[in-house]
């Protein structure tokens, strides 16, 4: 499966400059199975006012998805009666759209006093594949994405800045190991009201390889994945069976 991650800067409060940087990219890069889009993608991490409207960026989603043939996915500022979700959409080209709310918001920025939290782990699948959907701050909490044989790849968007880089390549790489599954993480670049991003993009395999990664630019990142490269690892060397029952409570 060809991914394509779009590691877009992005413009704040201005979802059709945003949209438009984003098609380019995707003209730019070429035909993918798949298109990644950061946390937040048409607005900008928006904690402390009222987003925009996500419904023209959703609607855009489902024409690219249709247009390219191939999956869109992106997170976007939802309106869920009187609160927000942190909402991460995956859209596919026949119309199908799944989704996930974050479910680890982010008190350091002031996400909780917007936003509601998430309460359903969101496995998705697609072009043989199962992707577990997670954002950002969902990163540093391990139990939430551990593997129960449910899925092949973890999927992530993110506005992570490039104070806490390190930390970020580091918790991807453990999930990646600790998982024994492919990450695509797709984070942005530029600045907005309170933080600098440099990016940090890419896909990593079961053995925590970056497979590839970004130039520290606004740019699509390309790679691939194979499900049965990952399944012939996970048989000769089966560390999931060995993992220890639990029980997550909501």
């Amino acid at each position: 499966m060809r991914i394509c991650i779009l590691q877009t800067d992005i413009a704040w409060d201005a979802p059709q400059e945003n949209r438009r940087s984003a098609e380019q990219l995707m003209s730019a890069a070429g035909d993918a199975d798949m298109y990644v889009l950061p946390e937040m993608w048409n607005s900008g991490f928006m904690t402390g006012t009222t987003p925009p409207d996500h419904r023209e960026s959703l609607i855009w989603m489902q024409q690219m998805a249709q247009q390219k043939e191939a999956a869109i996915c992106g997170s976007m500022a939802v309106d869920v009666g009187g609160r927000w979700a942190n909402r991460l959409f995956f859209v596919c080209p026949d119309g199908r759209i799944e989704h996930y709310d974050k479910r680890h918001l982010f008190g350091y920025g002031g996400e909780p006093q917007l936003y509601k939290g998430g309460k359903e782990r969101i496995v998705v699948e697609y072009g043989g594949m199962r992707f577990l959907l997670a954002v950002c701050y969902d990163l540093r909490f391990p139990v939430w994405m551990r593997n129960l044989g449910d899925y092949d790849a973890l999927l992530i968007v993110a506005n992570w800045p490039e104070s806490r880089k390190q930390v970020w390549t580091t918790l991807l790489k453990a999930r990646a190991l600790e998982n024994q599954c492919y990450v695509i993480a797709c984070n942005r670049i530029g600045d907005d009201p309170v933080a600098h991003y440099t990016g940090g993009s890419m896909i990593i395999d079961a053995k925590g390889q970056i497979l590839t990664a970004d130039n520290g630019a606004e740019e699509a990142i390309v790679g691939e994945i194979h499900r049965e490269e990952l399944l012939k690892f996970r048989k000769k060397f089966p560390v999931l069976p060995d993992g220890d029952p639990f029980t997550i409570l909501k």
